[in-house]
């Protein structure tokens, strides 16, 4: 998951002290004003995502950024000053752009194969312009937004804020030939900058085979009538596993059953089976509740209600969950649940999800 480290103090973002980490697949990147980056990357075949993509590399990476002929420390005085908005003199995708009345630097080609499907990692590496991205004639399948995986989104047009960064799903599955992939931006007015030309933040999407030349379309924004993204409709990832954990008191004792199991702990201890080898439920005594779920699975865990009146707290040790239904309400939340470690559990019933991405050590 794509994730920023950088600097907030006045003028430091654009100049410069920023970065960005990976932590699945351990990408690593510095940049600077200047776009150049540099990047280490060692793949995680446990990847939760790996079956919605077949490439993820070091050239799947697209950074667009603002550029500017001066430093901030001009442009924040002149601000502090005056109050109006500095306006960037163009926009880069990975590390390459043009300006009115500048050189017509070579753009940045994307090389793609027909059949493949491309996860790229999109950020917005931006002091402040808002970028609209869209690649001509393809759609973009949004899996993770900012670290978190999502619910598959297929737009063919979508916003990123300055920070923000996207995971997307590219299917080459158009014609041998050359495609822009529109990175229009605004941020200010753009007219306080003759330079700024917005159309000309771009880059190609070139298939193997296709020649080396601009795509033959013309420079646009994007689609006419865009099926965009609307942040509003990402949702967490759907579950893969599905668990569900009756609590009932025994009448009379000071006995808990989860499933008809009163746990009690075991002569080798849980945690030393595990160490030993142990990795099957039948490895496991009845009596120890043991639940051997995947990696990078998606686990949803549903406690119904019962007629306990009590709320009794439920935790995860050394994860968090989304809270899909608290027992203080009715209501089924899979759009913008809190995520929390403990949780009232028993009396109207509890729904929590997790993803099983931190094993421990």
């Amino acid at each position: 998951m794509t994730k920023p480290e950088h600097s907030g103090t006045t003028g430091r973002f654009p100049d410069g002290v920023w970065g960005f980490v990976d932590d699945i697949n351990k990408y690593i990147l510095v940049s600077s004003a200047f776009n150049m980056w540099m990047l280490t990357k060692t793949q995680d075949p446990e990847d939760p995502l790996r079956s919605l993509y077949d490439v993820d590399d070091e050239n799947t990476i697209w950074q667009v950024g603002d550029w500017w002929h001066n430093s901030s420390v001009a442009l924040l005085a002149g601000y502090v000053a005056t109050g109006i908005v500095p306006v960037s003199d163009s926009g880069t995708f990975n590390g390459v752009g043009r300006f009115n009345g500048g050189p017509e630097v070579p753009f940045f080609v994307q090389n793609v194969q027909q059949g493949k499907r491309y996860r790229f990692r999109i950020i917005n590496q931006s002091a402040r312009n808002v970028f609209t991205i869209s690649v001509d004639s393809h759609v973009l399948t949004i899996i993770e937004a900012d670290g978190e995986a999502v619910t598959p989104m297929t737009v063919d047009q979508m916003d990123l804020l300055a920070g923000q960064r996207y995971s997307v799903v590219l299917t080459a599955n158009q014609p041998v030939a050359n495609y822009w992939i529109n990175a229009p931006y605004v941020g200010g007015t753009a007219s306080r900058n003759p330079n700024q030309n917005a159309t000309l933040s771009r880059a190609i999407l070139r298939y193997a085979g296709a020649p080396k030349a601009d795509p033959a379309g013309p420079m646009t924004l994007g689609p006419v009538n865009p099926n965009a993204l609307v942040e509003a409709n990402l949702r967490p990832p759907e579950p893969t596993i599905n668990i569900t954990l009756n609590l009932v008191v025994t009448t009379g004792k000071a006995q808990w059953n989860v499933n008809n199991v009163s746990y009690l702990p075991p002569e080798v201890p849980t945690l030393l089976k595990i160490l030993e080898g142990a990795n099957k439920p039948t490895d496991f005594a009845v009596t120890e509740n043991t639940f051997v779920l995947p990696k990078n699975a998606v686990i949803q865990v549903e406690f119904p209600p019962n007629d306990d009146d009590e709320a009794h707290p439920f935790h995860m040790h050394g994860n968090n969950f989304w809270l899909i239904k608290s027992n203080s309400s009715d209501l089924v939340n899979t759009v913008n649940p809190i995520r929390r470690d403990v949780a009232g559990v028993g009396a109207a019933g509890t729904i929590v999800r997790f993803t099983t991405d931190n094993p421990g050590k």
